[in-house]
């Protein structure tokens, strides 16, 4: 009989949570036992995994006890304060906030593109954030065969980055515009139904936002290659799952948009959705609740000597954290 392991997940209420245990469930991850852990407010809450039923634990220092992974989700500040005590009751951690991300001692890993960074890990490995994962999903298979020089890349980012709360807003916001009521922003600093935010987490000295700095910097570090020269702006748009973005391409070498169909055709993980005569490319309505990652609109830019465009869309709560973190106790398995 195969060897059988104790997960935790820490944030099992939230949204990315609930789906790393669907997700456990879906791939027949190969658990022994699921020990879900949250605030108090949730303690004694129920989840289902696999038809068993789980009580959802308070979150202690001391809730780590056998446990083999611990897959985290409840945010930078819960990472910092229990994902040592995770790691010296013997668990491998698998954080997907922004806690470790570009720590030097931490592997920042998608196992489609780095799964040699595993070996690296002294307990704690870093989930990437969602925007940057299907970005270098993408971008892997292209930079191996030409150098990617430079990457100029726009997200246009669905509410459930920004969890349950975030979903409600929009819906609600939708209703009360299309019933002519006022609204009064809560999650966001504007109104999000029918409109787009370029303003996704805080604005730093530089004039950029942290979330576009995280695309620039997880880039680099994933890729290893701090020679990639990335520029981002982040933007929130109303639509509920999946992110979408546009990325710019700079190559060393020539690379044609066929070889790149073939490429990322070849590439783990990705579906490559190109035939716009016949309205056929990625879209976020599509991407929600699938795994990959979609790539289409892959033209040649006729501004530079070797450059590409393409349009990257897949679902931030599957393959942009949940899936992603999964895989990756998959890979250490």
């Amino acid at each position: 009989m195969s060897k059988k392991y104790n997960v935790a997940v820490v944030g099992a209420t939230g949204a990315v949570g609930a789906e790393m245990l669907s997700t456990l469930e879906e791939r027949n991850f190969p658990f022994n036992d699921i020990r879900p852990l949250a605030s108090e407010r949730s303690e004694g809450l129920t989840v289902k995994v696999k038809g068993n039923s789980y009580k959802v634990q308070k979150l202690t220092e001391q809730s780590f006890d056998g446990i083999d992974f611990a897959l985290f989700s409840a945010g930078a500040g819960r990472s910092l304060e229990f994902a040592p005590h995770a790691v010296k009751a013997g668990a491998i951690v698998i954080d997907n906030s922004s806690a470790f991300r570009m720590d030097k001692d931490v592997p920042l890993v998608v196992p489609e593109v780095n799964p040699e960074a595993l070996k690296k890990h002294k307990g704690i490995i870093a989930n990437p954030n969602c925007s940057t994962i299907q970005m270098v999903v993408a971008l892997k298979p292209l930079h191996d065969y030409a150098r990617i020089k430079r990457i100029v890349v726009s997200t246009y980012q669905s509410v459930s980055g920004s969890g349950h709360k975030a979903v409600t807003e929009l819906a609600e916001q939708t209703n009360k515009l299309l019933t002519l009521q006022e609204i009064t922003p809560k999650v966001y600093s504007q109104q999000i139904a029918f409109n787009c935010i370029p303003h996704i987490d805080v604005f730093l000295q530089n004039g950029y936002t942290k979330e576009e700095m995280k695309m620039e910097n997880e880039t680099k570090k994933i890729m290893d290659d701090d020679s990639i020269k990335v520029t981002a702006t982040t933007v929130r748009v109303p639509v509920f799952y999946s992110h979408s973005e546009s990325v710019n391409l700079e190559f060393a070498k020539e690379i044609s948009p066929d070889k790149a169909r073939e490429l990322l055709s070849a590439f783990s993980g990705v579906v490559v959705q190109d035939k716009p005569v016949e309205d056929l490319y990625p879209m976020a309505i599509n991407a929600a609740g699938r795994d990959e990652v979609f790539v289409g609109r892959i033209r040649q830019d006729f501004s530079v000597k070797h450059g590409l465009n393409m349009w990257i869309v897949s679902d931030n709560i599957r393959k942009g954290a949940a899936l992603n973190a999964v895989q990756i106790a998959e890979k250490m398995i």
